[in-house]
């Protein structure tokens, strides 16, 4: 069963009113909308001239008869012909009628449609004259109008019911292309957190399948470049170790002096750089397994503490244990107190609440970048925070993952950074 977090997520996600899918719908529906006044417009203005016609003739009909009756001339006219056709002379005649009649170029018969009392329903006149006597004739059109009226009121039905259909189908077809737009973006995610073998594995030959190409191509890329530069780092590493060794081993043996002191402090850096450089080749290869056991997490983190050497602040509640890898856990603290010095700003503190370890310092804190992005061998970020080769988080975030912990980086308010590590709960790490 679908988690209330998932469906909740499925439901933003389709009410979401900037999604794309609505937008197709949107422009679906106008156009649907656009073709379907167009057409009925047209329908619209066809059937009223039919109407108005049928009317015309009708009237001219039944004035050709009126004037057969006025001059005494025997008729066929029947009631179906003229629902309700009447004749009047002199007076009785509109206005409008007598002035339409008097304007026209030669003595002809002409039309004229009335609507001047809705109640009574529209009519069409038709008028002549008659050895100079004003004849004229009305037909109703209520029937035709009722008729052109329901027409409209029938296709507006026809526009709604279509839209009905359209909207939720145009819907779903934009759901088939949007489900492979999220796949594609899950995937460029994965391969942004870290899982370079990630691929969409599309197989399709249209402008989405483009796009997928186009990113497992670059993922493609990606992982040469970073298997490339793994290689290097672990080449280099284990060729400077040999003459490394032999540098040591030399530096040992130089009498005393001050020249001697900063010549092994240099070489202790250089051995510490190519010890990292060696530790992340191995993390790099996912040979590396955690050695699980009990810790006593107070006594650890006090110990790392103290071999640093450095003055920090440590806050611990009860007697935490955590079922962990004692050396890569010292390891990783060890790494983020040394950074915090390194690059923070003093009071440096430690704190241990149950399975989760803090360290914070007040200083710049992180830059948006690795905040962002996550940590970045040879990087720093920021010139405020100090210079460096930018291994140490690289090697925390690792380790971390190696014991199966979980290690965020965030900045604090006012002011600096802080590295918060959760441990596992139970003892089944992940080995990578």
């Amino acid at each position: 069963m679908p988690s209330d977090d998932g469906l909740g997520h499925a439901l933003r996600r389709l009410t979401d009113l900037r999604s794309l899918r609505w937008k197709i719908a949107a422009g679906v529906a106008a156009a649907a909308c656009a073709m379907a006044l167009g057409i009925g417009v047209l329908v619209h203005r066809t059937t009223e001239a039919r109407s108005m016609n049928i009317g015309r003739s009708t009237a001219l009909r039944e004035l050709d008869a009126a004037e057969a009756e006025f001059r005494g001339a025997p008729t066929a006219r029947t009631p179906p012909s003229a629902p309700a056709a009447i004749y009047l002379v002199g007076d009785n005649v509109p206005d409008q009628l007598q002035k339409r009649l008097a304007s026209a170029p030669r003595p002809m018969a002409v039309t004229w449609y009335d609507t001047r009392k809705p109640a009574q329903g529209p009519r069409m006149w038709a008028a002549d004259r008659v050895d100079g006597t004003v004849l004229a004739v009305w037909v109703d059109m209520g029937a035709e109008l009722r008729s052109v009226q329901a027409l409209d009121r029938h296709m507006r039905y026809a526009a709604l019911a279509t839209l009905a259909v359209v909207v939720p189908l145009t819907v779903l077809a934009a759901e088939l292309v949007l489900r492979r737009l999220r796949r594609v973006a899950g995937t460029a995610r994965r391969i942004k957190r870290g899982d370079l073998d990630a691929r969409t594995r599309s197989r399709s030959h249209d402008e989405i399948g483009e796009i997928s190409s186009a990113v497992d191509l670059m993922a493609d890329a990606l992982q040469d470049r970073l298997h490339n530069e793994q290689r290097f780092t672990a080449d280099v590493a284990h060729e400077l170790r040999t003459p490394l060794t032999g540098l040591v081993t030399s530096a040992s043996l130089l009498p005393e002096s001050e020249a001697t002191d900063l010549v092994r402090d240099r070489v202790q850096v250089l051995r510490a750089l190519v010890d990292d450089l060696l530790e992340i080749s191995r993390l790099d290869a996912g040979v590396e397994q955690a050695d699980v056991q009990a810790v006593p997490l107070d006594e650890l983190v006090t110990e790392s503490v103290r071999r640093t050497g450095l003055e920090t602040r440590i806050t611990v509640t009860g007697h935490p244990v955590a079922e962990t890898d004692p050396r890569r856990l010292d390891r990783i603290v060890t790494n983020l107190i040394l950074n915090a010095h390194r690059h923070g700003a003093t009071p440096v503190e430690v704190t241990v609440d149950g399975t989760t370890i803090t360290v914070r310092d007040h200083g710049p804190g992180f830059p948006p970048e690795l905040l962002a992005h996550g940590p970045q061998r040879f990087r720093t970020g920021a010139a405020e925070r100090g210079h460096g080769h930018g291994l140490g988080l690289t090697i925390a975030l690792g380790q971390a993952h190696v014991i199966g912990a979980r290690l965020t980086l965030a900045d604090t308010t006012p002011c600096g950074a802080m590295a918060t590590l959760e441990l596992p709960r139970h003892a089944d790490p992940p080995a990578v």
